[in-house]
């Protein structure tokens, strides 16, 4: 470049000894592989990432605002869009948190139910990541395994609550309503297929070789690190921290269940994906056992409530383990018919938090495969 203009010569980020400067690259906000509307401002010094910034908010909802001006039977359509993958079971938090306010007892029949829903919701949204992180970083096949299992689930889900993603299904007090007759066998026949063929998604890609070379190794989360972003569900799991609010804090039925919780110690890219898979076999077979004791169970499902709701003066705090992870629900009431407050803490926020220490270090082929594996829903990171 001519030095008469003021300018001068500057070589970027071909590294090889050479004074090089780092390089500032935007990934999004549209870009497709983040599960929804997110922006990762890195900076790279030739392959190498050197930092890397979450920015949120291009999905912002304002669903905590939204919960103050619905009633309590209202605000139930809010809960299950943040995160469009769980949305049975942040239905599911935001009507315990609602129950606990009025000391609720739901129906035996309804909790039982509730279970096996929750974990059915599991399945489809771990069978979602688990065809669409292999798409991400190039294999195809994968994905169509996934969604013929979770076309499986899904019609049984469908047929109970009328909805394939928003299922509102979930009532302060219980369920909407009864379930179809002969509902819980054609249920059992829905897990027995979907088991007896998640072999073949198993078999396809959890050794294979591509696969493990993209994954092993990279994207390195510790135990610390997790616990210091607040890191949960699957993703702290891989990294060795062997915590699941179904068994160490039991609500719904989990309490009288025993909840294998699946743990791996790396805390790569490899580690979480298995663990995803592997927890897809427990939640088959905990919405199984919940259907047989369903089965043996007569009554409501769910309790009459009058016209107008109102939750006591307080506050209190519910938390669950969605799929994703811990996710909590702060309600803070004023005697009134909708909530004065409620606050969401989400699984995906503090997984979208922890990009931040594990991208950093990595080359840029690897970016995708980190940010797949973390498994988030940006809607639930935003709320």
């Amino acid at each position: 470049m001519s030095s008469e203009a003021g300018l001068r010569e500057l070589t970027v980020g071909t590294g090889a000894g050479l004074e090089t400067a780092d390089m500032v690259l935007n990934i999004g906000p549209q870009h497709p592989s983040t599960h929804g509307v997110l922006r990762l401002a890195l900076t790279v010094d030739g392959e190498r990432v050197v930092s890397c910034e979450p920015i949120i908010g291009y999905m912002h909802r304002g669903a905590e605002k939204l919960f103050e001006v619905r009633d309590y039977r209202q605000i139930m359509v809010l809960a299950n869009r943040h995160d469009w993958l769980s949305a049975f079971a942040s239905e599911l938090g935001v009507a315990l948190a609602v129950e606990r306010m009025l000391g609720l007892e739901v129906p035996e029949r309804a909790t039982w139910l509730r279970t096996a829903l929750a974990e059915l919701n599991r399945v489809l949204n771990h069978l979602m990541f688990l065809g669409s992180y292999p798409l991400e970083i190039g294999a195809i096949t994968p994905m169509f395994y996934a969604f013929r299992e979770r076309e499986t689930l899904q019609s049984v889900l469908e047929e109970a609550s009328g909805g394939r993603m928003h299922y509102m299904f979930n009532r302060v007090g219980g369920l909407k309503e009864e379930v179809p007759a002969g509902w819980t066998g054609r249920a059992r026949v829905a897990i027995d297929e979907v088991r007896r063929r998640l072999p073949q998604l198993d078999q396809l890609i959890r050794r294979n070789d591509i696969f493990l070379a993209r994954t092993s190794g990279v994207g390195v989360l510790t135990a610390e690190q997790a616990a210091g972003y607040g890191a949960s569900g699957p993703v702290a799991r891989a990294s060795g921290l062997d915590f699941d609010l179904r068994r160490d804090e039991p609500y719904l039925a989990y309490g009288e269940l025993s909840v294998p919780v699946v743990t791996r110690a790396s805390g790569d890219c490899h580690a979480r994906f298995e663990v995803l898979l592997d927890q897809v076999y427990v939640s088959l077979d905990l919405a199984q056992q919940c259907l047989d004791r369903v089965d043996q169970l007569t009554g409501p499902v769910n309790v009459r409530l009058p016209k107008v709701v109102k939750a006591p003066e307080g506050q209190t705090y519910a938390w669950t383990e969605n799929p994703l992870g811990v996710n909590g629900y702060y309600l803070v009431s004023r005697g009134e018919k909708t909530p004065w407050r409620m606050k969401l803490r989400t699984a995906s926020f503090a997984n979208v938090q922890a990009l931040a220490t594990v991208i950093p270090g990595s080359l840029v082929p690897d970016l995708i495969a980190i940010l797949g594996s973390m498994f988030f829903v940006v809607g639930d990171v935003d709320k």
